[in-house]
């Protein structure tokens, strides 16, 4: 178990990874926290309060702040300095990227979304579950408040006809009828985690719409048409905004779209095909979404109404704070999978 309580807003942040789930030596590093600054570089926060302000240290401050002597390098500088790297500190990333480094944690459950975000993404597990109920109970008209409340169905289907197509589904997958319910729970974490990328979305969309009209009036004024610098900065952050809600949105509906025909024609095959996929692309949206999540927060608290800042101001932040670390979004495309693999 970690030996710091986590909260259900760190857990179920794309930016924030509580350093309790890690196994650090250091006693203060794990009361601590990793976070995503405007310049998506990645720094201890060891205190955040919107009344006082944020405690920031740089990674490579550490050895200096603790006396760690410069050979060897102190395990837990290691540790984090291969934290840094990661593109997104939200679960479903930290589960690939943190496999990948070979890092355990302390609790697997910090790596789950907290009880009460995964109530709050019932509304959008339904576009995603509609099809596996219909397959399985038809059109009848049933209220499933959420995913737990499917797989208990499914393990005492009360319906002759839902019993008969559990069977069918049971030898089209090669596995024993008992065991669809756990199949289907662990598959329900993809799910779940489409849900929670896709709130993520719909939560920045409008204050995105709010900054690209802001950005279009810095661009059009007496400054942002007089100073190309400036100009091709306003362009190039439009253009990767644009493209990146776009990209996200189109994968999005892209697998929404296969896990309904999915069903239509289940086999063992394809329903493995779609699952692979989507975690494939954890990663990608979740480092697409970090990024653009502290971006465009940020720009909320600097300017928290449309009139808020002249164009000055305006274009200053904009060359700094939005401008640094905009590559790194590019990169999260240029180096996504393909979607034909669904195809």
């Amino acid at each position: 178990m970690a030996d710091e309580p986590i909260s259900d807003h760190d857990r179920d942040s794309l930016h924030i990874l509580p350093l309790a789930i890690i196994p650090l030596r250091t006693k203060s590093l794990r009361r601590a926290r990793l976070v995503k600054n405007v310049q998506l570089d990645s720094v201890i926060e060891f205190f955040g309060d919107p009344s006082t302000g944020s405690g920031h240290l740089n990674i490579e401050s550490l050895p200096h702040e603790y006396s760690w002597p410069e050979v060897p390098v102190h395990p837990d500088l290691k540790v984090l300095r291969n934290l840094a790297k990661l593109s997104s500190f939200d679960v479903y990333s930290l589960r690939v990227q943190l496999r990948d480094l070979g890092i355990s944690v302390n609790d697997n459950e910090a790596l789950r979304l907290s009880p009460r975000k995964a109530e709050e993404l019932t509304v959008y597990m339904r576009d995603f579950t509609r099809p596996l109920i219909q397959n399985i109970y038809g059109n009848e008209d049933l209220e499933i408040q959420c995913f737990e409340q499917l797989v208990s169905m499914l393990r005492n289907p009360n319906v002759k006809q839902a019993l008969q197509k559990l069977t069918v589904m049971a030898e089209t997958l090669n596995i024993k009828i008992e065991d669809i319910p756990g199949f289907l729970e662990d598959y329900g974490d993809i799910f779940l985690s489409l849900s929670y990328y896709k709130q993520c979305l719909d939560h920045i969309e409008p204050t995105i719409a709010d900054f690209l009209e802001w950005l279009d009036q810095l661009n059009t004024s007496w400054q942002g048409r007089s100073d190309p610098q400036l100009n091709a900065t306003c362009r190039l952050i439009q253009d990767t905004i644009n493209g990146t809600m776009a990209a996200i949105s189109g994968r999005l509906e892209s697998f929404y779209r296969n896990t309904r025909d999915m069903w239509e024609c289940v086999s063992a095959e394809r329903f493995r095909k779609v699952e692979t996929l989507i975690k494939g692309y954890h990663t990608t949206i979740g480092g697409q979404l970090c990024a653009l999540t502290v971006k465009i927060q940020t720009w909320a608290r600097s300017f928290p109404s449309k009139n808020a800042g002249g164009p000055a101001r305006r274009a200053k932040f904009l060359m700094t704070e939005m401008r640094q670390g905009i590559e790194r979004v590019r990169v999260f495309e240029a180096s996504a999978p393909s979607l034909l693999a669904l195809r």
